[in-house]
């Protein structure tokens, strides 16, 4: 197993912590893993990306040029990296942030209103893992309960009680994920 992901979206949005979870996830099931973020000057409102990789066997290169899957949580992203996807494979965008959806038929694409759901919930900051609970329902590289140590791990300990809060948005997520 090797999963090649970029996660791309404005600052702010949660894109280089839901990598980081990530990759510890992969890091609790024994994986290889490697987090590689990307961002402008301005962490917050500018765009940001990380790329993820979690393998069975050992990474040559954190360095890719085209992904297994692709979260996309806004246009800019959307215009850099759709083109970037290998085709089979999966794009997975936010529709609160995305004006002109993807075009290609050569990847899976699916739709998760992480945004509205996360505004339903009254908390904005459940954003990002409504998202990952999406990919992990397409895409099961990691459990709940390692991405739960993840989150203990990358969290500071003053976050801890938001853990269950992060568990109900990653389940959110799972169910709200459609095929488009």
């Amino acid at each position: 197993m090797k999963e090649e992901i970029i996660i791309a979206g404005f600052g702010g949005q949660g894109v280089l912590s839901m990598g980081k979870i990530l990759a510890y996830s992969g890091l609790m099931e024994n994986k290889e893993v490697s987090w590689m973020p990307a961002y402008g000057p301005e962490q917050r409102g500018g765009t940001a990306n990380v790329t993820v990789i979690v393998s069975d066997n050992k990474i040559s290169s954190p360095i890719l040029s085209k992904y297994d899957a692709a979260i996309i949580l806004n246009q800019p992203s959307l215009e850099k990296f759709e083109s970037k996807v290998k085709p089979g494979g999966i794009l997975i965008y936010d529709g609160y942030g995305i004006i002109n959806p993807p075009t290609r038929k050569d990847i899976n694409v699916y739709r998760i209103d992480a945004m509205d759901a996360a505004n339903e919930m009254n908390n904005a900051k459940a954003f990002n893992m409504i998202v990952l609970g999406g990919l992990l329902k397409i895409c099961p590289i990691v459990t709940i309960e390692n991405v739960l140590k993840g989150l203990k791990k990358t969290l500071p300990e003053r976050h801890h009680h938001l853990i269950p809060m992060n568990e109900t948005a990653i389940k959110k997520g799972m169910e709200l994920i459609k095929k488009i």
